[in-house]
């Protein structure tokens, strides 16, 4: 158990590594669309039609990416953060409580990225998405749109490297 859970904290964190560099980039490309937005608005007097767009979903990216990053480093907003620090079996109960409320949330959001009504995924939000266009940018919906069950996904792997973890902690503790 313990190998198993070695192998799931390294692929947590490295992840966490990958996402974390895509949150930053994509808040950098936030920040340079906005300032030439203004730039070109204030000064040149010809703002550019696409900047705003692209600042809106790289937003939504870094804003995505980031809340996955906020649950990896145990960030993210919690009603007792004292009970991470709880080991034994105790800390197993509060950690698995904390798993099912983040899965209650994170894979209905997955199920219904890739599946519609009746299990369709012709009919699912990726796939509708790929049908949509960019108002200005002329990309496909999908390229953004993709954030959602990716930095989802990214967080299943935290929450299941935590179980694993805390059950093979809890071995441990025997």
């Amino acid at each position: 158990m313990r190998a198993i859970a070695d192998r799931m904290h390294r692929l947590s964190w490295g992840l966490n590594r990958v996402v974390l560099v895509g949150a930053v980039l994509a808040v950098a490309v936030m920040l340079a669309a906005a300032v030439w937005q203004v730039f070109a608005r204030y000064l040149l007097h010809q703002p550019p039609i696409w900047t705003e767009e692209l600042a809106r979903f790289s937003m939504v990216w870094g804003g995505l990416l980031g809340a996955s990053c906020a649950y990896r480093f145990r960030r993210d907003p919690t009603l007792f953060p004292d009970a991470v620090q709880i080991a034994g079996v105790r800390g197993l109960a509060l950690l698995l409580i904390r798993s099912f409320g983040v899965l209650c949330f994170i894979l209905p959001i997955l199920w219904f990225s890739l599946l519609g009504p009746g299990g369709d995924p012709a009919r699912g939000y990726l796939a509708r998405l790929a049908g949509r266009q960019t108002e200005t940018m002329d990309l496909p919906m999908i390229v953004f749109g993709i954030a959602i069950p990716l930095a989802f996904a990214v967080t299943l792997v935290h929450v299941v490297a935590d179980i694993v973890i805390g059950l093979a902690n809890l071995g441990d503790d025997k």
